[in-house]
């Protein structure tokens, strides 16, 4: 019988770690929570960082190592052993993990990714250098390296590389007794699974059995009668976007995966679409603000640099041009102030309508609910939407104009310069990406800087044209 002053023991006077809470109130990794792990690290303290970091999702490992010390991050892996779930480097940024797996022995990556879903393994090599990739694949048994070496081989992004290669498969001669007792007899299943595959004796594809239909027929009921024939399935080089635009439509949990004879190789769940639609979002995001879609929190200025320059380039060339356009107008501008102080607003009012427009045709053509089916029907809408926003916003701003300098025709004047622009910024907005789609451009690249240069132009051209026309400032 434990005595009081036992049963009062904080963990602290067992020598286990005081509790502390991972995340606050808003989600984000505690500091205090960071400092403990640092600490044991630091102390090379393996029974700590098991007992606190042990228990961790993978996401929250993930998130965990990203907080931590670069040079802390490899010797945390190396201090848990077998505790460390490998999977949480599929949570990190690719430049943190590649940095990780380039300070950790090739035995200790292949030992990690030997207990992974195949996909996820593929996840954590694929961005290796060949070598490096050699060198682990090595250490591991002939069966999982040669599984692992074909999901290498296929392109990248594609549907190959998503796929996990851990699934059921049963004969078409089989009933619902035997595939049910084959699944509780067998321990090397998967984790997951929502369907049983159907193949003939050369593994080709022949249908796929829900569990719900399996679960609920009686056991001498032939798997043939009960398998869908008609199955949607995938081919692994499909692009990973047509995938995810393939289980979106048809809302679907799982998908076979076949090569280009039928043979079935690999299978695609809802959890992997989610991370490539995520994937994709944020390159199209990235790419409309001029940002490369692989660069990371975790990148080196120089990397940033890099990556970013192109862009801003390209952006003072369409600076440039809005800039030769006024100066063709300099004279009117020495003339009347006014047109100095209204310029950037037009101008503004521009690149935003055309940025309203650019994202919407942008998103809307990565999800192909652009296309050139209703290309010109929405082409027209984005039109009427430009000319009605700048007769709105002419009236608003022409008032203003007019009794801000006290000049009733400046207000005229700046109208029928925003009903030109708006008008313009929402054409250009639509047309662009259309057109730079049909050369096979990517349209979240490079639809920003000729929209910009557009609606500049047009902003300062029909700004200063029609005030030069009005007023006679020749």
């Amino acid at each position: 019988m434990l005595e009081p002053e036992e049963m009062t023991e904080t963990p602290a006077q067992r020598g286990a770690p005081e509790p502390v809470a991972l995340r606050d109130e808003d989600g984000a990794i505690r500091a205090d929570f960071v400092e403990t792990v640092q600490a044991a690290i630091a102390t090379h303290d393996s029974a700590t960082l098991r007992a606190v970091v042990g228990d961790l999702h993978e996401a929250d490992t993930g998130d965990l190592i990203e907080a931590l010390d670069p040079d802390s991050r490899p010797r945390l892996i190396e201090l848990m052993g077998k505790d460390f779930d490998f999977s949480a480097l599929t949570e990190v940024d690719d430049t943190v993990r590649e940095e990780i797996l380039e300070e950790l022995e090739p035995k200790t990556v292949a030992e990690g990714v030997r207990d992974l879903d195949s996909d996820d393994a593929v996840y954590i090599l694929e961005d290796l250098p060949r070598q490096e990739q050699a060198e682990i694949l090595d250490q591991l048994p002939h069966f999982e390296r040669a599984a692992l070496e074909r999901s290498l081989l296929y392109p990248e992004e594609s549907a190959g590389r998503r796929m996990q290669t851990e699934f059921i498969m049963v004969p078409p001669h089989w009933n619902v007794g035997q595939a049910i007792d084959y699944m509780r007899e067998t321990a090397d299943l998967p984790d997951r699974f929502y369907e049983l595959y159907v193949v003939d004796p050369d593994y080709r594809f022949q249908g796929a059995v829900p569990l719900d239909r399996l679960l609920r027929s009686k056991r001498p009921v032939p798997i043939a009668e009960l398998m869908d024939e008609d199955r949607r399935r995938v081919l692994a080089t499909d692009d990973q976007e047509e995938v995810a635009r393939f289980f979106e439509r048809y809302n679907l949990v799982a998908a076979p995966v076949v090569d280009e004879s039928g043979r079935l190789v690999g299978v695609l769940t809802f959890d992997d679409i989610v991370d490539v639609i995520e994937q994709e979002a944020e390159e199209d995001i990235k790419a409309l603000g001029g940002v490369k879609a692989d660069e990371e929190l975790s990148d080196s200025v120089w990397d940033i640099v890099k990556s970013r320059f192109p862009w801003l380039l390209a952006n003072l060339v369409c600076a440039l041009v809005a800039a030769w356009v006024i100066r063709q107008f300099s004279t009117s501008i020495e003339k009347m102030v006014a047109l100095a102080v209204l310029m950037p607003i037009v101008a503004s009012m521009g690149g935003n309508a055309g940025t309203q427009t650019m994202t919407v045709a942008v998103r809307a053509l990565a999800t192909q609910d652009l296309s050139d089916a209703n290309s010109w029907r929405v082409v027209r809408r984005e039109l009427m939407v430009g000319i009605v926003n700048g007769v709105g916003f002419a009236l608003v701003l022409g008032v203003i104009a007019a009794l801000w300098f006290n000049v009733n025709d400046l207000g005229i004047v700046i109208g029928l310069a925003m009903v030109c622009v708006l008008a313009a910024a929402a054409f250009g907005g639509i047309v662009i990406p259309l057109l730079l789609t049909r050369l096979d451009v990517d349209p979240a690249i490079a639809s920003g800087p000729f929209v910009t240069t557009i609606t500049d132009v047009v902003a300062f051209s029909s700004f200063l044209g029609i005030a030069t026309l009005w007023f006679g400032l020749r």
